[in-house]
């Protein structure tokens, strides 16, 4: 019988093309971050389950592919909990896996530390277009920096990164969980309640306002407290950068004067920053992410080309606490790789310059040229000549090839033309 080789659902090959664009972002966004003092660390796929079912995850802990304990007997008694099978999964994030190896390496590193990670996570999701069960993330973290320095500096090194890429036109989102916290409290929505309250106004892009206070009285809440809390959020978005600190100490007194400035510098530093590199963002009180463990600011990045953010992130002062006996200040944030490799794989070009090889010209002369030519700077891949001469140059463009070079045999003599740009009219 024949063997099925499609991929696991939820999972892909990639042919070489779509790798030379992957390697080209990951390339162009760890070249910057480097440029920042960010160092590449490297974690186990596998974590404990225990740490990854920690209750921090948000909904990701749901999608956890789970790990068989090993030694199991071929047959399981009846009623066996599964928690007595697992000790294992596949990690879903890069940050849970982050402060474990923080708690485990902390003497070795230095203070604060700056953390680079690119690797595979793995969610069981119902696969679909754009949304795979294995997919990598691109992570940077600032560890032990209590101020909003780290909130500031990852916004600028990662809208460094994005224009590195050649991804233009995105704009910073900027909030904060106090913010979100007070406003709930402000509002008269009762604690318990609150939780709900964030999930479901952090889907106001998908469904509106009506849709999120139909959502919200959906769960009880008095329909005076929820238009209470929906009209200080409404007041509050596109606010002047210079406004955004006394209109929260207005809607929101109780937020607490050091949350306050923190947005106020953080906003003072993209104001700054705005001035010499094309950064656009804006204060987004309706914007919440999902994970639980975040204490202060948090942040997007959006594309107007993608429905969702390309970016995230935000400062997680508590979660380190868990793996050590006191809390370390943190903040990360998280690049959406596989969204931008979609969003610049259609204009993708191979830096390869294809040499064109007639049959007739003997293989030392070949890999002679190639060798001459590589030495010039170029990457050059040795094609032999087939077909017809302009098909081919059609397949090599299709190939992602940038230009070719023709090596032939000239009544004995081995020679080659100019680099010729693939695409352009003068190619020969």
């Amino acid at each position: 019988m024949k063997i099925d080789n499609s991929p696991a659902r939820g999972t892909r090959d990639l042919l070489p093309a779509n790798v030379a664009v992957r390697d080209h972002v990951l390339e162009s966004i760890t070249t910057v971050y480097r440029r920042f003092g960010y160092q590449r660390i490297e974690t186990p796929a596998l974590e404990d389950i225990r740490r990854l079912q920690g209750g921090q995850g948000g909904e990701n802990e749901k999608l956890i592919f789970q790990v068989l304990r090993r030694g199991l007997p071929d047959e399981i008694a009846a009623g066996t909990p599964v928690r007595d099978l697992v000790d294992l999964g596949l990690r879903y994030d890069l940050t849970v896996p982050l402060t474990r190896f923080y708690g485990n390496n902390h003497a070795q590193l230095p203070s604060p530390f700056r953390s680079l990670q690119v690797g595979p996570v793995w969610r069981a999701e119902r696969p679909q277009k754009g949304r795979y069960r294995q997919f990598y993330q691109c992570d940077i973290d600032l560890i032990g920096e209590p101020s909003v320095l780290a909130e500031a500096e990852l916004i600028e090194a990662t809208s460094q990164a994005l224009a590195a890429v050649g991804l233009e036109g995105t704009t910073v989102r900027l909030s904060d969980r106090r913010f979100l916290a007070s406003l709930a409290e402000a509002a008269g929505l009762p604690e318990a309640s609150r939780d709900g309250f964030f999930i479901i106004l952090d889907k106001l892009d998908k469904i509106g306002w009506d849709g999120v206070r139909d959502e919200l009285e959906g769960l009880g809440l008095p329909p005076g407290t929820v238009g209470a809390a929906l009209d200080k959020i409404a007041a509050l978005k596109d606010l002047a950068p210079g406004k955004i600190g006394d209109a929260l100490a207005d809607a929101v007194p109780n937020m607490g004067d050091d949350a306050i400035e923190d947005l106020a510098t953080t906003t003072a530093c993209l104001d700054r920053l705005a001035e010499n590199q094309p950064v656009s963002w804006q204060f987004d009180p309706t914007l919440v992410r999902g994970m639980g463990y975040y204490t202060g600011q948090i942040f997007e990045m959006s594309h107007p080309q993608m429905r969702s953010s390309v970016a995230g992130g935000g400062r997680y002062d508590k979660l380190i606490g868990r793996s050590l006996d006191r809390d370390v200040p943190a903040c990360g944030f998280s690049i959406g790789f596989e969204r931008i490799v979609d969003l610049i794989e259609r204009g993708a070009r191979r830096d390869t310059v294809a040499l064109l090889t007639e049959p007739d010209v003997p293989v030392t002369e070949v890999l002679a040229a190639a060798r001459a030519l590589r030495s010039q700077g170029p990457a050059i891949e040795i094609v032999r000549r087939s077909g017809k001469f302009g098909a081919q140059l059609t397949r090599l463009e299709t190939a992602g090839f940038s230009a070719f070079i023709h090596l032939r045999n000239d009544g004995g003599v081995t020679a080659h033309g100019e680099m010729r740009s693939l695409g352009s009219s003068d190619r020969r």
